[in-house]
């Protein structure tokens, strides 16, 4: 409970879980079909840079602030750089959008938006950065329940970003745990799930328990910042995404070999491969 993800806004590990977050929200929106968009560890959706969290570490400095001036960025970052500019209409990067205020932007009038923060502060604050759009919902509890308390959805499809803080040692077991409960209830879910590259050994026990997940196919990738045998260092961040939707695979190996050259520090690079290939 003493998380807080103010510290690392805009870090590079935010830039890529959101940047391929807003490109799942748009492969998802060809189709005319609604869908539900649901957040486990949603946190307070709006993040100013200059506050005192963020300023402290300066983490969005190796992050967003590398992208926020850059000339010719890639067409695949014009949904993310579009919402970012609208939030600072002055041209000096100050607030920062998480995954719910990404998804309440991004997303259309026919889908839905639900949200669960487990941190009561932090709860409070997220209802009141969502307040004025009915299609959001927010509620407050334990992250790992939502699987459980929110799918099957009526819209038939669905979008389930998993971002849990990883503050304690089994949280990629519950990772895949509810990667497991999520297609068990509703299999065409696709669900995201963000993680750390620290400790190899943890990493290898989650892959396996991931690929036994039993979802119908599972794509990993993975950007790098630092080597990985770097010590006692984020090197990087994963997303295992469940069902990703048709073109995903190649938009990210377009986006990829770029984002890791302008957000990698002592070496970046990159990596992805299917965990569960589509059988």
């Amino acid at each position: 409970m003493n998380y807080r993800h103010a510290f690392h806004a805009g870090n590079h590990a935010d830039v890529f879980k959101h940047l391929t977050l807003t490109r799942l929200i748009a492969l998802m929106s060809r189709k005319e079909q609604p869908f539900a968009y649901l957040d486990t560890h949603a946190g307070i959706g709006l993040y100013d840079l200059q506050g005192d969290q963020a300023s402290r570490t300066g983490e969005y400095l190796e992050g967003i602030a590398r992208l926020w001036d850059q000339p010719d960025l890639p067409a695949l970052t014009a949904d993310y750089m579009k919402v970012l500019h609208d939030m600072n209409p002055d041209g000096q990067l100050r607030y920062y959008p998480g995954s719910p205020e990404l998804a309440r932007r991004l997303t259309r009038p026919q889908d839905r938006v639900m949200l669960n923060e487990k941190h009561p502060e932090d709860g409070v604050l997220l209802k009141d950065n969502m307040a004025g759009d009915r299609r959001v919902k927010v509620h407050l509890g334990e992250g790992w329940h939502v699987p459980r308390a929110m799918l099957p959805v009526q819209e038939k499809r669905a979008v389930m970003l998993i971002d849990p803080p990883f503050e304690q040692l089994d949280e990629m077991q519950r990772c895949a745990a509810a990667l497991k409960e999520a297609v068990g209830r509703m299999r065409q879910t696709v669900a995201a799930i963000w993680y750390p590259v620290k400790d190899q050994r943890m990493l290898r026990r989650f892959y396996q328990d991931l690929a036994g997940s039993g979802a119908p196919k599972l794509l990993r990738v993975e950007l790098l910042v630092h080597p990985l045998d770097t010590p006692n260092s984020l090197n990087g961040s994963g997303l295992a995404i469940a069902n990703p939707p048709w073109g995903l695979e190649e938009e990210l190996r377009e986006l990829l070999p770029w984002l890791s050259k302008k957000l990698g520090q002592t070496q970046g690079g990159w990596q992805m491969d299917w965990l569960i290939a589509e059988s």
